[in-house]
């Protein structure tokens, strides 16, 4: 039975602005009142220099559009960058369109029918008999599920599968608002738009996907929340989400190791979904990483911000182009629900 295998990533991100500059051009006149001061803090200290937005509230605020307009500025502009994400992926693996027998679309920022599926399907050129899966509204983490669908379709059918992950978060602004919103404050500084495709084959060179695994604590079920409002989509965030993930990290990962005679310290890749400062260095407290084990996540944050789905993909990306790349990697994603989610990856030429 042949191993599925990453044969290709494809990044396409829209034009960046620096923290800064979003700052002093648009959210310092956003806040209003003692909401001003704390948001300034809070930008300061998310980690995060650049960031991209596919509709950039330096040239154009959404924030009191209606949910209806933008899911129709969504339509416009996740295409492009979709179609842009998946053919440098197909390249990158040596694959047409016609050779994809399951596309999957993952994306919680944006809605229609037909969807990006459907659309980049018969754009790019897929066969008629092509699969497509939508998942929608799982957040951060939907990259990890999306990519153990595109494994088991692999190793079940022995045909490639395609897998895309684009979020336009800059479309969710919310109102401005003179009651202090923390949870807002945060999701407004760290949030940014990307898609990345990654093409999965049976066999070959690539990072062999040897198993995708999750946990999920549905006590928490409240503390991550993506609320569709007549305002776009709202975040909920609360503070209490490092201490859940410091509870079930630890044990996610051991666990997913010992099935593969494997120890933290044999891993050198940590793609580690970036929430924000503060979920990183929870995770390389519980996990005893080594002082650079999150470098290519921090440096994910500080370039990119919270990218929401294709975060993790973009810093596995970033461990593959490294001199030398990595050779085995782990995958974590958080996300609603309380879920947390890990995939084992090891390099295989």
């Amino acid at each position: 039975m042949s191993v599925p295998v990453i044969a290709g990533l494809g990044t396409a991100q829209p034009p960046s602005a620096s923290q800064d500059e979003l700052w002093e051009g648009f959210f310092s006149k956003h806040f209003s009142g003692t909401t001003r001061s704390l948001a300034q803090r809070i930008f300061a200290n998310s980690g995060v220099t650049r960031r991209q937005a596919a509709v950039n509230p330096l040239l154009e605020d959404v924030s009191d559009w209606p949910t209806e307009r933008r899911m129709r500025r969504y339509q416009v502009e996740a295409l492009p960058l979709g179609k842009e994400a998946v053919g440098r992926a197909l390249t990158a693996a040596g694959l047409s369109a016609g050779d994809i027998g399951l596309f999957i679309v993952c994306s919680c920022t944006g809605y229609a029918t037909p969807g990006l599926d459907i659309l980049l399907a018969r754009d790019l050129g897929m066969a008629p008999d092509t699969q497509r899966m939508v998942i929608g509204h799982m957040g951060c983490y939907a990259a990890l599920p999306g990519l153990g669908a595109a494994s088991d379709f692999v190793t079940a059918r022995g045909r490639p599968a395609l897998l895309l992950c684009a979020e336009l978060t800059s479309l969710h602004i919310q109102p401005s608002s003179a009651r202090v919103d923390t949870q807002q404050i945060v999701s407004h500084a760290l949030f940014s738009d990307a898609a990345v495709a990654a093409v999965v084959v049976p066999g070959g060179p690539g990072y062999a996907v040897r198993e995708v695994t999750a946990v999920t604590d549905t006590s928490t079920a409240d503390h991550m929340t993506w609320d569709v409002t007549d305002a776009g989509f709202r975040m909920g965030l609360s503070p209490k989400v490092p201490q859940v993930l410091s509870r079930h990290v630890r044990g996610l990962v051991d666990e997913l190791l010992a099935r593969h005679g494997m120890t933290s310290s044999e891993v050198d890749g940590w793609a580690v979904h970036p929430g924000g400062p503060r979920i990183l260095n929870v995770v390389e407290r519980e996990l005893a990483l080594p002082p650079l084990g999150l470098a290519a996540s921090r440096a994910t944050l500080d370039e990119h911000g919270n990218c929401s789905s294709p975060t993790v993909l973009l810093i596995l990306d970033r461990l593959g182009r490294a001199t030398p790349a990595a050779q085995r990697i782990v995958m974590l994603a958080f996300g609603p629900g309380l879920t947390l989610y890990a995939a084992l990856l090891d390099r295989q030429d």
